[in-house]
């Protein structure tokens, strides 16, 4: 047995339903419950029973709940007695970071962590998982989050998109503009390799407000900030944004809200599940209270 598998059982057990221990281990239900009947084909039991209206414990179950509960406390109790001959700081945190991060994310997060020097590396959302997985990344920060038992991975940023448009454009759509409103403009997009699930997100939303998305751009060509402001200040094409937008915009250029909110861009901190370093758990925590605090962290 593995510990995460125990964890899981347990975490279901308390739970009471496997939907909700899911959403408590940030795991996607179809995941969780593979977790469960590999545990119960591996000890050849069955351990719970599922029902319309949640789990029961079965006798095996109650009997490996007791165990498990103890193997975890153990097991906690070790890390920390380990943790003790760790130093608090000191390391070298190695972070993939994204395009347009909010300004002040990074800077606030990082203050918890004075003694620690950060190898940051700008990379695709995919770029990261595969760098996290092959032992490259301590942490990265994605558009999408990652499927699997191997990555652990918690909601930091979440950003109402607006979008950058010619100056004499606005003035003749207002703001806040409504999507549809923007047909007839191109969509300066990124190649849908390096986050296919965010780029798909976007594009669903811009059919379903009659927009057309247009060709996928090739993979070997990588979005360039810059190049978005010469491309929306000739007035044939719109581009998305977050709200604080951190490069400077000229006079021929203006960040909109959308009416509606239509889109909203999510930003997750991943981390390699087993990892039990308390730099990468203080990073995760300082971005969870920016998120919470705004920027009071």
């Amino acid at each position: 047995m593995e510990i995460r598998e125990l964890k899981a059982f347990v975490a279901v057990v308390e739970a009471g339903a496997m939907s909700k221990a899911a959403r408590q281990l940030h795991v996607s239900q179809p995941a969780l419950s593979q977790t469960i009947t590999a545990l119960e084909r591996r000890l050849g039991v069955r351990l719970l029973v599922r029902t319309s209206t949640g789990v029961q414990v079965t006798d095996a179950g109650t009997t490996l709940l007791g165990e498990a509960r103890a193997v975890l406390a153990r097991h906690d109790q070790a890390l920390a007695a380990m943790a003790r001959h760790t130093a608090a700081g000191g390391g070298v945190l190695r972070v993939g970071v994204p395009l347009e991060l909010p300004p002040d994310l990074l800077p606030s997060a990082l203050a918890r962590l004075p003694d620690t020097r950060v190898q940051a590396r700008h990379l695709s959302s995919v770029a990261q998982v595969a760098a996290l997985r092959a032992g490259e990344l301590d942490v990265g920060l994605v558009r999408e989050r990652p499927a699997g038992p191997d990555l652990d991975a918690a909601l930091v940023v979440t950003e109402d998109v607006g979008v950058l448009l010619a100056a004499d454009l606005v003035e003749k759509l207002g703001s806040p503009v409504r999507l549809e409103d923007l047909a007839g403009l191109e969509w300066f997009a990124f190649p849908r390799a390096g986050s296919p699930a965010w780029y798909d997100e976007l594009a669903a939303i811009l059919r379903s407000h009659g927009l057309d998305v247009g060709p996928e751009v090739p993979e070997e060509q990588r979005l360039i900030v810059e190049l978005k402001i010469p491309a929306v200040s000739a007035g044939g094409a719109y581009a998305f944004a977050p709200p604080e937008w951190p490069y400077p915009l000229p006079d021929t250029v203006r960040w909109v809200p959308l009416a509606g909110n239509p889109i909203v861009r999510r930003t997750w901190a991943v981390w390699p599940a087993a990892s039990r370093r308390r730099d990468v758990a203080e990073f995760v925590a300082a971005l969870e209270d920016h998120r919470r605090n705004g920027s009071e962290v």
